[in-house]
């Protein structure tokens, strides 16, 4: 009897829908980068960058600190401990004055939340191999069993989550002086016994607990991939864990990893490109320019101030990056005022400009040098050319932008439609007979119906 061609297109669809649910990413690359990046990181855009350790302690040069210290033994790091610690003082010893007693998750989250970000990225452990939680593979060299007496990550995700924004977290797959690390790199890294007795138990627990939304992966480049079973864990992220259908990584999995593989790519710290990526990336940058952890020593002039940020931010996304702007607690847990401003300002500026930041996409022009400096980005139909000018000019000549006779041109602050003119056969010519104030120098048209 010869089967109907609807039952035969029923059967086919129904093995296409059994394959595709049954399908699973294996341990490889060309597996693991074939999945699609979960849409919630593309539409946020601006993410905060939270570096906190007992690096925070000494709070002196960089978070590099024991590293600058007592592994590269940098003169500068070696006079400071002689002149301001005792003889014989440990990197151990600045651990209990990692005290995080006026640490208020709460406050921290109202922060974030006011500078417009929409994901936070904690530092659950850094290249010192301290965790900011209470790793069972980290016995008393945790802010549980030391220092702060308390889970860091637990606590600071709670209050991330009740704002709704998505929590991430920083791990160091390094550590600098871990016996069991320094024993498999003198073996030119041919063992494993730090990846299979402390890094992996300790990165899979990690994600078993807190179910991050995203993993920011670091201090993979003295090991390629295969050491660090890199793959073997992404694999079993993307299809076994508690977060396999939300969960976003970056591109730091091993030696040679950057720029190639992982859900997203970072590339090289404060990377900014000159062209748009053919792939989603992130730019991750510093309020304190000289540092990502805190310093008591960094001086005005070594912060980005607030124009730069904006600035740096709209060029990120007009090239379809995220931005990642760090802030370094001190130990006591308090944010320094100073970083807060920026982020409180950041977010006035996203209350009314923000519109042309999240969920965007890159347009087919991403720059141009008009009458000033623009930036585009666009969202549907509609294009924003977000500008930087001297409060006293107020004519423009955009020339990427099609109009038409249905084209409407806004500033964003004001629900008026601006006077424009075609210029020639492209382009347009606005007039704005006023500037509404912007802390940044930094204003947005909104463009409808343009092409």
């Amino acid at each position: 009897m010869e089967v109907p061609r609807s039952h035969i297109s029923l059967f086919l669809c129904m093995l296409s829908c059994v394959s595709l649910i049954g399908s699973r990413y294996t341990a490889d690359w060309a597996s693991l980068d074939s999945r699609p990046l979960p849409e919630w990181y593309d539409d946020a855009k601006f993410g905060i960058f939270v570096h906190w350790g007992v690096f925070s302690v000494p709070a002196f040069g960089s978070e590099w600190f024991w590293w600058n210290w007592q592994g590269a033994q940098i003169s500068e790091y070696v006079q400071y401990m002689a002149k301001n610690y005792p003889p014989g003082f440990t990197y151990a010893d600045f651990a209990p004055d990692f005290r995080a007693q006026f640490f208020d998750p709460y406050e921290w989250a109202d922060i974030f939340e006011a500078s417009g970000a929409k994901y936070v990225v904690l530092t659950s452990k850094h290249h010192e191999g301290f965790t900011n939680w209470g790793s069972p593979n980290s016995w008393n060299w945790n802010s549980v069993d030391n220092g702060p007496r308390r889970d860091l990550v637990a606590d600071l995700g709670v209050a991330i989550r009740k704002k709704s924004l998505h929590y991430g977290l920083y791990n160091s797959l390094f550590e600098w002086f871990n016996p069991l690390y320094l024993s498999d790199k003198q073996a030119d890294f041919k063992t494993q016994e730090f990846v299979n007795n402390k890094l992996m138990p300790e990165l899979y627990n990690l994600v078993k607990r807190y179910e991050p939304e995203l993993i920011w992966s670091d201090g993979d480049w003295e090991a390629n991939d295969t050491y660090w079973n890199s793959t073997e864990f992404l694999a079993w992220l993307y299809n076994d864990s508690p977060v396999k259908e939300v969960v976003v990584v970056n591109d730091r999995w091993g030696a040679g990893c950057s720029c190639k593989h992982g859900g997203y790519y970072n590339c090289a710290d404060k990377f900014t490109p000159g062209t748009l990526p053919s792939h989603k990336w992130e730019k991750c940058t510093s309020v304190d320019t000289y540092s990502w952890g805190y310093r008591r020593n960094m001086e005005l002039s070594q912060l980005m101030d607030l124009p730069f940020i904006i600035k740096d931010l709209v060029h990120t996304v007009a090239f379809g990056g995220n931005y990642l702007l760090n802030v370094g607690p001190k130990p006591d847990g308090m944010i320094p005022p100073v970083f807060e401003e920026r982020l409180r300002d950041i977010g006035a500026w996203m209350k009314i400009n923000g519109e042309a930041i999240y969920a965007t996409k890159p347009w087919r022009v991403q720059t141009e040098n008009a009458t000033v400096p623009v930036w585009y980005t666009s969202k549907g139909s509609t294009v924003y050319a977000i500008f930087t000018t001297n409060p006293m000019q107020y004519t423009f000549q955009l020339f990427a932008p099609k109009t038409s006779d249905k084209t409407v041109v806004t500033l964003l602050g004001i629900s008026e439609p601006l006077k424009w003119d075609p210029l020639h056969s492209t382009g347009l010519i606005v007039l704005i007979t006023d500037l509404p104030y912007s802390p940044a120098q930094v204003w947005t048209l909104k463009l409808d119906g343009v092409a």
